[in-house]
């Protein structure tokens, strides 16, 4: 019988626990039953984003957070500033444009992070209503700088709107600590749960311009949720079994401590990187890496889309390739969420016996012997 490994960056792998706590019997959630569940994850999903603000719970992907990060803060006509990087932050001026706002783009090569700088001489240049950015690149495998631009809008009229969605449980972006005035994230990432559900955070100040919005949302109401989630419910049916899977999710992430999470996850990252250049490969994004995901660009002459196919069907594993202009050049392989290290080398392993198969010449074990070392 074939074992599967899933490393793809989202979805990823969902505990033993998780999924025995999404198999129980489905409650009503109108009952007192469901109303303790919800009423401790708005708990812990606060330790989570560092906050004390409360935190929107959405049945949605996370592309659902997204758009109601912008129709609940913005108004027709307003321009904002996207930093498009990647097929995510081309999402962002997809959805703004989609709502009539006016959208300038800081255009930044993929592979590479925006600069503080280049984000805050475009503030200085025009009246940009919000910032939309990612924290985590997950097309690419960057990192951004997210608090040192809110060290520039912060204390601005200007929103500073985060996709967090492979960033949140990853590594720190503490929301109050940072004062950032929107971050999203989706369940199928660092929260070890299926995909179904997103998250979105608001500032004091996000909340003050929500009641000045002019944008249609209906289902996406984040005011609407709020008040609900107050009185432990939710405006509209929920993903119940999903939620339930939440609440054992996060008990883990808490009884682990946010703070040693993070460190695994950057430990992990760091041998996956190092194992790739042990192997003769180069990092898509060497300058700004995300500890979420690592991008490898694929020697030459081989397709990244070959290096995928004979890991999923040959070694039961699943990688993934990159998308638009990155497609057939780049894999990506995630390291969150309910990954182990066992899972880091047993990837390595296969990785060198398929890329061996498709011509690539390197020292054989020297990516198992890397990250073996590091993690050890």
């Amino acid at each position: 019988m074939e074992k599967k490994l899933l490393m793809t960056p989202g979805p990823t792998p969902v505990p033993e626990s998780v999924l025995l706590s999404m198999a129980r019997p489905v409650i009503h959630h109108r009952h007192p039953e469901f109303r303790g569940v919800l009423k401790e994850v708005r708990e812990l999903l606060k330790y989570l984003f560092e906050t004390k603000q409360e935190v929107i719970v959405l049945a949605s992907s996370g592309t659902g957070a997204m758009e109601g990060a912008v129709s609940n803060t913005l108004c027709r006509g307003d321009r904002v500033l996207v930093v498009e990087a990647g097929k995510f932050g081309e999402r962002w001026s997809d959805i703004a444009r989609a709502f009539g706002l006016e959208v300038e783009q800081i255009e930044v090569p993929w592979g590479k992070a925006v600069s503080a700088k280049q984000v805050k001489s475009m503030l200085e240049k025009g009246q940009h209503r919000a910032v939309l950015m990612q924290a985590s690149e997950t097309s690419t495998g960057v990192r951004h700088p997210v608090k040192e631009i809110a060290d520039y809008t912060r204390a601005s009229d200007t929103l500073l709107i985060v996709d967090g969605i492979t960033a949140v449980g990853v590594f720190p972006i503490p929301f109050d600590e940072w004062g950032l005035d929107v971050l999203v994230t989706g369940s199928q990432k660092a929260l070890m749960l299926p995909p179904g559900l997103a998250f979105a955070c608001l500032s004091e100040k996000a909340w003050k311009a929500k009641d000045k919005s002019d944008l249609p949302c209906y289902y996406f109401d984040f005011a609407k949720e709020r008040k609900n989630l107050e009185t432990n419910q939710t405006s509209y049916t929920p993903a119940i079994s999903l939620i339930m899977g939440l609440q054992e999710a996060l008990r883990r992430i808490k009884e682990t401590g946010l703070e040693k999470v993070f460190a695994e996850v950057a430990l992990m990252a760091k041998a996956t990187r190092e194992a790739m250049q042990a192997m003769g490969l180069k990092l898509y994004a060497p300058d700004s890496p995300s500890e979420a995901v690592t991008a490898v660009l694929v020697p030459g002459g081989i397709d990244a889309g070959q290096v995928v196919k004979i890991m999923r069907d040959k070694h039961g594993i699943a990688i993934t390739g990159g998308q638009d202009q990155a497609k057939g050049k780049i894999f990506r392989v995630a390291h969150m969420g309910y990954i182990s290290r066992g899972d880091i080398v047993a990837m390595i392993a296969a990785l060198e016996q398929t890329l061996t198969e498709l011509g690539h010449s390197f020292p054989s074990g020297h990516g198992v012997q890397k990250a073996t070392e590091l993690l050890a």
